[in-house]
């Protein structure tokens, strides 16, 4: 069978298994603001139309302080911070018999070095790049960000969700009790599924360019239910979160195509369920971000679109 007419049937065939998956919907969430935290109330319908309930508790102290200084990338106030540290590096340990003009402008480039020995000129200038790639990294990592290259070769900055996602477990352990009550640890499937159904009952917002954003409307976990909406890059980062949470030896993966993410669990595929594999590993796929109540081997059609063309990067967890 030609490829395009292969791509078709497969298109036709998720549009008419998309069709009878029906809508998420919350059917109710409150907060109630207690001592010293906050209680959060939800009930939803699952993937088979039961009606499901939680409630638990959130310490204002991880609702609140909890990435608090995490914002959206800015490029003007990371190069500065970066200028800074290189200066300061570079001023604790300079190289004998070098000038280094640091400009005012804060621009790495505009670094103007002066010496007699071309050698020590050269070693200088060396030295500096090695810094630059240094503070670049540190202050990425210490804002919970990451360089990242889309599927085109797009270059750009996005939050590091599987750092966001680590950072966010235990304060979510809280509800790995409640969620057992109603689902079976051993079963991995029944888990992810009643994971998947309340993270897709919350109130979606659309995602801006992961490229162009730079993080901004990305809401980190605790925000999101705080808020009780996000985009697709925020409640897969939250499902990665409650998923380790309550399966902590579980592997994963953060799968992310233009304008949309979705979630691989590293578990057997049953029948025709849509997978990708990773360094010899298959991961079964699910959509965590709704509206459409989608179980876990099921994605949008335009999300299975993606991965069958291989427009997707991903990110291990």
């Amino acid at each position: 069978m030609k490829k395009g007419l292969f791509n078709c049937t497969i298109l036709i065939h998720l549009l008419c298994c998309f069709a009878f998956n029906a809508s998420a919907e919350q059917l109710h969430f409150s907060k109630k603001k207690l001592t010293d935290s906050y209680q959060f109330n939800y009930q939803w319908l699952d993937h088979e139309s039961t009606q499901q309930t939680i409630s638990f508790t959130l310490s204002k102290d991880a609702l609140f302080n909890r990435f608090r200084s995490f914002r959206a990338y800015k490029p003007e106030f990371a190069e500065k911070a970066i200028f800074q540290a290189i200066k300061k590096q570079w001023q604790q340990s300079p190289i004998a018999d070098i000038l280094v003009n640091f400009p005012q402008s804060n621009i790495y480039n505009g670094i103007d070095i002066v010496g007699s020995d071309p050698q020590k000129v050269q070693q200088a200038y060396q030295k500096l790049n090695q810094l630059n790639e240094k503070c670049t990294t540190t202050y990425l990592t210490e804002n919970y960000y990451q360089t990242f290259t889309t599927h085109d070769q797009i270059t750009g900055i996005k939050p590091d969700h599987v750092a966001i996602a680590n950072g966010s477990v235990a304060d979510l352990k809280v509800i790995k009790p409640l969620i057992l009550k109603n689902v079976s640890i051993k079963n991995i499937r029944k888990v992810t599924n009643y994971v998947l159904a309340f993270i897709q009952s919350i109130p979606y917002s659309p995602l801006e360019s992961r490229v162009s954003s730079s993080g901004a409307g990305f809401n980190t976990p605790l925000k999101l239910l705080w808020e009780n909406q996000g985009d697709c890059d925020s409640k897969v980062t939250l499902t990665a979160a409650l998923l380790r949470a309550l399966m902590p030896r579980i592997s994963m993966v953060l799968v992310f195509v233009d304008q949309h993410a979705f979630i691989g669990i590293a578990i057997p595929a049953v029948g025709d369920e849509i997978t990708i594999e990773e360094n010899g590993v298959t991961f079964v796929l699910a959509e965590p971000t709704g509206p459409v109540l989608l179980p876990l081997g099921e994605l949008a059609p335009s999300s299975a679109q993606a991965i069958y063309n291989g427009h997707y990067i991903t990110q291990r967890y």
